[in-house]
């Protein structure tokens, strides 16, 4: 009996403490940069199904040169949604070289799809016109240390 009420502190506790995580925004993910250009870009990267699901969700705002990157075990057509994320913002799709593929301009808190046009392994995603603003569009390379050849 004593080994049964443990265990249930223990799944409330898990419980309690999932919810309360995905209420807040994830700060401490692990950070790589990257480069654009001339461009720096310190990006926090989701690479478990936790933080990707999680992303950006529940911040309220993000220095301009920040973002996050979303890694994916292998290339597949990715697509993102804006439930409970504040930030306008907008989304690269990018190659195992770190091609854009396409990008897409999100609007918060919505569930509409914005998907990738070919299978990829990386999305990118920065504040809103950050990459209209540096004249980065579909075609361009990105650099950094997960689009070096493998």
């Amino acid at each position: 009996m004593k080994h049964i009420a443990i265990g249930l502190l223990a799944l409330a506790a898990a419980l309690g403490s999932t919810g309360y995580a995905q209420n807040v925004p994830q700060m401490d993910l692990q950070r790589i940069k990257l480069s654009a250009g001339m461009h720096l870009i310190d990006a926090q990267v989701a690479a478990s199904p936790d933080q990707r699901s999680t992303g950006l969700m529940f911040r309220k705002d993000m220095p301009p040169s920040e973002g996050m990157l979303f890694v994916f075990e292998q290339p597949a057509v990715q697509c993102f949604w804006m439930k409970n994320t504040l930030l306008p913002l907008s989304a690269a799709f990018v190659a195992d070289d770190g091609t854009i593929v396409n990008l897409a301009d999100m609007k918060p808190q919505t569930t509409d799809s914005h998907c990738s046009t070919q299978p990829v392994r990386y999305v990118l995603e920065m504040n809103q016109g950050w990459f209209g603003k540096k004249g980065i569009q579909a075609g361009f390379k990105l650099g950094g240390k997960p689009f070096e050849a493998r």
